[in-house]
């Protein structure tokens, strides 16, 4: 069998689940952006049966109506790749910060120069809690109309645009890099000065505050419910959820997943087209009676 299309592997263990945490684009999503009939009822009897979902994404909270129906119990996300907890209980548009863990202004200019200068060409764009910049040659990649277009240093002066709106993280493009590379050399490039990951095919980088993540975001989740991490299944796919899938006690990679996220999981599913999140949540649910 390919890896699309195998059978699940399970990881064996013995302490009960208490919290399913999972991506969304190319994990609990399928590629055409919507939740399967299959995966919804996967959701709802994990809730029904005492297990909290968090979903843990890259995406702003703006692009969280493809699920803000689908929120039980607590209602929160993780967006930005931990750089934000969203109470998505008020539905589209609605949304509230729970928790925001920013990037520093200082921070994100040095992220700019130190890469701009080891990889010519790169271009900004900003996401805040709820603006959007960007420069006058970031490509349009978002499907969506930016709130200004300036150079990223004017984008996050102190007295920048939204200067009292914390700045999430700033989103890094190369027309040219091979994606992996970028990614490498941009963690090179900037050290500890801010976390860098991907989660696009293109060489698109995700730039956040120094030491936030997906996973150390849903670990402060977890001890606020005296929850711990093996007490967590996690699902993923690209670069972004590989430190979430090496904490969570039981972690599982998509049959369509990169391979950091294959090498990070302790087990694997089959792709998102296939409701893999899905088949793995029935076999649990399965297996606790």
């Amino acid at each position: 069998m390919t890896s699309a299309t195998r059978e699940p592997e399970t990881p064996s263990s013995t302490v009960p689940p208490r919290l399913i945490a999972t991506d969304l684009d190319g994990t609990l999503l399928r590629d055409d952006k919507s939740l399967s009939p299959r995966t919804v009822a996967a959701l709802a009897a994990a809730e029904d049966a005492g297990i909290e979902v968090f979903f843990v994404t890259g995406r702003p909270a703006r692009w969280m109506d493809v699920v803000s129906e689908h929120v039980h119990g607590h209602g929160l996300a993780i967006c930005g790749n931990g750089a934000a907890v969203v109470d998505l209980h008020g539905g589209a548009g609605a949304h509230r910060f729970v928790k925001v863990r920013a990037l520093a202004r200082e921070n994100a200019v040095d992220a700019v120069h130190l890469l701009r200068d080891a990889a010519p060409g790169t271009v900004y764009a900003v996401e805040q809690t709820y603006g959007f910049h960007q420069e006058p040659a970031y490509p349009e990649l978002h499907m969506e109309i930016p709130d200004l277009r300036a150079p990223a240093e004017e984008l996050l002066a102190p007295d920048g645009p939204g200067a009292k709106e914390p700045v999430l993280k700033i989103l890094a493009f190369h027309p040219e890099l091979d994606p992996d590379a970028f990614l490498g050399l941009a963690r090179l490039a900037v050290g500890d000065r801010a976390t860098i990951t991907r989660s696009s095919p293109s060489a698109l980088l995700e730039i956040s505050g120094p030491g936030v993540s997906k996973a150390s975001t849903l670990a402060l989740c977890c001890a606020e419910r005296g929850i711990s991490h093996e007490e967590v299944i996690a699902f993923g796919d690209m670069p972004n959820d590989v430190e979430m899938l090496t904490w969570a006690g039981r972690s599982y990679a998509m049959g369509n997943a990169h391979p950091a996220a294959i090498a990070a999981a302790s087990g694997r599913t089959v792709a998102n087209n296939e409701d893999g999140v899905a088949v793995v949540i029935e076999r649990v649910l399965a297996q606790r009676w």
